[in-house]
């Protein structure tokens, strides 16, 4: 018996939205993404209660932008359990250590709900270590009534984000919701950064913490407007610059444009009399799946060292694999400023070299994992009667494999170099937001064209 077929026992009691009958509308699938956005967004600034105030400083606050977290709210833990539980399960069926055969109907189904029991119990499992290593106080003190609401809360929060995502995959909306809300939740986070009216006083006098705000008002008010510039371009102390602002832009536009870097092959189609057509090959083929899997790893090794370090501050082995400060944790996390980057280059140099190659790593097996490999994308050709132009049929396989598991392992690598560069950059919601973001309003872009293109052709086949 296949480890999938136990999933039988469990899959009546597991929620499910149920795949539409008919073709959504667009301006159907247009307001269902809006209103799971919505939730979202409602979820994402209500408070937990029964938590303590936090009083030092957010251990995890550079993985939350991306991570679609918020912290002390009931998405404080973002769609973290989602992106591990696909990360784990994906490469768990792409290794055949579960035997799960995707071209069959009943594996589709018990695979979809392996994922959702797995997502709940990852998600159960994150939201009691969070209570669990004091994130909300000692057990002691919020007492233990607290500590297991919390984790319901935590959990209910979860089931909810795990089903609007399911929602927007199933048809009903665009896109998918882990997609929808990290793009929002970075956008969110560099509109209040570039526009935030809160006031601050570091010593300077009142300034506005919006990098937009602030230059205008340190112009208006500061007699001497060269130096009001270089504050408003340079200003430390964590807060947002108009360099950090400029330099978001330009890596904004540097990934637009790298967006339509592609290979065009020249395909034939058998049953079309041999109509030819372009099967272009991008160089971000695995799209930002290199940086999510990183972001999911970076998160949980983060976390367990958290876990640890609470745990057994003192242990040698905490110390060399698990500390914040000084130990692997610290050296996979990018530098927090320019300064530290030039203080500790070892730091940089490390975080780069782990960066590059665990993208270009993450971006070569995907394509196994995702069924997008050369072998896969060969296969699907021959079965729909295409073929290379100027090559045989049988020759697609070694055509495909001059181009895609190179161009998987360097999109992957130019993913993570510009992520590095924009941490490196001071851009605003680190390298790995901005790039999530950018690959992922691109992809809404293209969505909604093929909608549009969809819709007018079944308007003229009406007409």
């Amino acid at each position: 018996m296949k480890a999938l077929h136990l999933v039988r026992h469990v899959i009546s009691v597991v929620p499910e939205v149920e795949r539409p009958r008919a073709k959504v509308p667009f301006r159907e699938k247009l307001l269902w993404t809006s209103c799971a956005l919505l939730i979202y967004m409602i979820c994402s600034n209500l408070p937990l209660y029964g938590v303590q105030r936090a009083r030092t400083s957010d251990p995890f606050y550079w993985m939350r932008v991306i991570l679609a977290s918020n912290r002390g709210t009931l998405m404080e833990l973002g769609v973290s359990p989602l992106v591990t539980t696909g990360m784990v399960l994906q490469l768990l069926a792409g290794s055949k250590v579960i035997d799960v055969n995707l071209d069959t109907k009943e594996d589709r189904v018990l695979f979809a709900a392996a994922q959702k029991v797995v997502g709940i119990l990852v998600t159960i499992a994150e939201a009691s270590a969070y209570v669990l290593s004091g994130m909300y106080g000692d057990v002691s003190a919020i007492g233990t009534g607290n500590a297991l609401l919390i984790v319901a809360q935590l959990s209910v929060a979860g089931l909810v984000l795990l089903l609007l995502d399911e929602m927007l995959q199933k048809g009903y909306g665009l896109g998918s919701g882990i997609s929808l809300f990290i793009a929002s939740h970075i956008s969110e986070s560099i509109v209040w950064k570039a526009l935030s009216p809160t006031t601050v006083d570091l010593g300077r006098g009142t300034e506005f913490e919006g990098a937009l705000l602030a230059f205008f008002h340190l112009m208006f008010v500061r007699k001497n407007k060269f130096l009001a510039l270089k504050e408003a371009l340079l200003r430390q102390n964590l807060l947002p610059n108009l360099t950090s602002l400029v330099s978001t832009f330009f890596i904004f536009v540097v990934c637009i444009y790298m967006q339509g870097w592609r290979v065009n092959l020249t395909v034939k189609l058998q049953k079309a009399r041999g109509l030819e057509r372009p099967y272009p090959i991008k160089l971000f083929y695995t799209s930002n799946m290199p940086i999510i899997l990183l972001t999911a790893l970076v998160s949980n090794i983060y976390f367990i060292s958290q876990m640890l370090h609470k745990q057994s501050p003192k242990s040698p082995f905490v110390k060399l694999f698990s500390v914040p400060v000084g130990g692997l944790a610290y050296y996979v996390s990018p530098p927090v400023t320019v300064l530290g980057m030039l203080h500790d280059p070892f730091h940089a140099l490390f975080y780069l070299m782990f960066t590059l190659t665990a993208c270009a790593l993450f971006g070569r097996t995907w394509t196994e994992v995702a069924g997008t490999s050369a072998r896969h994308v060969a296969k699907e050709m021959r079965e729909g009667g295409v073929v290379m132009k100027g090559h045989r049929d049988t020759a697609t396989t070694r055509v495909l494999l001059r181009y895609v598991p190179i161009v998987a392992a360097l999109g992957g690598a130019c993913v993570g170099l510009l992520s590095v560069a924009a941490d490196y950059m001071g851009a605003i919601g680190s390298g790995t937001g901005i790039l999530l973001t950018v690959t992922i309003i691109y992809e809404y872009y293209e969505a909604v064209m093929r909608e549009n293109t969809s819709e007018f052709k079944h308007l003229m086949a009406q007409m």
